[in-house]
């Protein structure tokens, strides 16, 4: 494989350079990426998938989030190192193509892309459930096209119009769950004004069975059911080469990501099961969120969170185009995806991977429609466990970027992961055990031998394709270069 430069396009850019080499425009402010970086760990699946780790771990639920955010916290320090001294729009999959070999690169860049492309679809679909529930007159399927071609025209304006609308989504996410915590924290305590919750204080953190109600065992079981809620905070990564300062906004975020974590996820799960007994029918029913607002008596609370939770969906299906379209971005400038993907318009904007991602998550949605229980299901089982493939990839990936960082750029290396290399290989040990102890439950079991077998596949054509490569002279990778920079005329 030939040597590949230390450094970026993105990265030679000086800060507030409106431009640069690969045709990509530092579009994003300083406060888009703030946000983004915030609303990146605040998915739509922290509001409607928090009961059922509720039900299965009681109050234990939050040492399952503790744990997986703690991985995740990890995981961004280590990504966070990479990308101050590297910032690109392929985040870890440059980075393992850089690391571990050029079949890495392309195997998870492509996981990746198929992962969010399947989520747009997901997305979709629950937000135009959401909507068709307000407004009947339009169809499902016409809310899902609606809403997906809405996006789609943002992302083409330009990435400034993707940041803005992700700045005003993550900022109405951001806001509902501080006004929660606060609100139901004072509930907790019985200090909140006319609330019908009288407040118990940290009584119901162990009087419906203890702390740990269904066994230390339910803490492992809950790992597995709010661990892929906390996909998304990586996307910072791959924005960062589109802003103004790439290396402050990738510092920023790597160094913020525990607090949001802390706050967002463990604040807003703490109000709820001390608002309410772990096994309240009403959360079960109503959703967590849903249950600890009609407990306190705020009115519609229902509808409240059905606004939060839409603004959570166009958040992740905005969130998800971006990144899909990115990483076919950066794929094709590396030579692993059609040339088309790696040329930018007149505003900057990768058009052609833009429309290829929406073009995947349009099938997807009338899959979704049309055979949801057979192609639909299929889709999703074999991309459930990518997110746990690209943090072992990361992982692996930062142990050789380390030494590689050190021996060309070590000026660079201003994030640096802790305890050196005994954290990185814990990381490690902590994914592997999640991904052997998801083979364990019946749900799991499926999404991981699902998307081991794709995964499988695809490396298999990566490396097939390495060899077949060198077998007829150089590494296409070199002239990748010269095919990245080439940009469509206005």
């Amino acid at each position: 494989m030939s040597a590949q430069p230390a450094t970026t396009p993105e990265q030679q850019r000086a800060p507030g350079d409106p431009g640069s080499p690969d045709g990509l425009k530092a579009g994003l402010k300083n406060r888009h990426l703030s946000m983004i970086a915030i609303g990146g760990v605040i998915g739509a699946g922290l509001f409607v998938g928090s009961s059922a780790g509720i039900a299965k771990a009681g109050p234990g639920i939050l040492v399952s989030y503790a744990l997986v955010g703690l991985m995740v916290v990890f995981v961004m320090r280590m990504l966070g190192e990479m990308s101050a001294a590297n910032p690109t729009s392929g985040s870890f999959s440059a980075y393992a193509d850089r690391a571990l070999g050029r079949w890495a690169g392309f195997s998870i860049g492509w996981l990746y892309w198929f992962f969010w492309v399947v989520v747009l679809a997901v997305e979709a679909t629950a937000g135009a459930k959401i909507l068709e529930g307000w407004w009947p007159a339009v169809p499902q399927w016409g809310w899902a096209l609606i809403v997906m071609v809405v996006l789609t025209a943002t992302n083409l304006v330009s990435v400034g119009s993707y940041g803005e609308f992700e700045f005003w989504f993550a900022g109405i996410k951001v806001v509902a769950i501080a006004a929660f915590i606060v609100v139901g924290g004072l509930a907790v305590f019985g200090v909140l004004p006319h609330s019908d919750n009288e407040g118990a204080g940290l009584a119901h953190l162990t009087d419906h069975g203890g702390f740990l109600p269904n066994g230390p065992g339910a803490i492992l079981t809950g790992v597995l059911l709010v661990v892929f809620s906390f996909m998304g905070s990586e996307i910072v990564t791959l924005a960062a080469g589109e802003s103004e300062d790439p290396q402050r906004a990738v510092t920023k975020a790597t160094n913020s990501v525990i607090w949001r974590i802390a706050v967002f996820y463990l604040g807003s799960i703490f109000v709820v099961v001390t608002l309410l007994p772990w096994d309240s029918k009403a959360i079960a029913d109503d959703g967590s969120y849903v249950a600890a607002l009609n407990s306190i008596g705020i009115p519609h609370a229902g509808d409240i969170m059905n606004v939060i939770v839409l603004t959570a969906v166009l958040s992740c299906l905005n969130s998800g185009l971006y990144t899909a379209s990115r990483m076919a971005f950066s794929l094709g400038q590396r030579g692993d995806a059609p040339a088309a993907f790696a040329r930018t318009n007149g505003r900057g904007v990768p058009a052609a991977a833009i429309l290829g991602s929406v073009v995947f998550g349009f099938v997807a949605v009338w899959f979704n429609y049309q055979w949801p229980d057979t192609v639909f299901t299929f889709l999703l089982n074999s991309s459930g466990a990518v997110a746990l493939f690209v943090w072992l990839v990361i992982c692996f990936s930062q142990l050789r970027m380390r030494g590689i960082i050190l021996r060309e750029n070590p000026e660079k290396l201003i994030v640096r992961m802790w305890l050196f290399p005994y954290l990185t290989w814990a990381t490690i040990a902590m994914i592997s055990f999640v991904l052997v102890y998801m083979l364990t439950d019946k749900d799991g079991r499926e999404q991981v031998i699902l998307s081991a077998l794709v995964a499988a596949l695809v490396v298999a054509f990566a490396l097939v394709r390495d060899r077949l490569a060198a077998g007829r002279g150089p590494d296409p990778a070199a002239s990748s270069d010269a095919s990245a920079k080439e940009t469509a005329a206005p």
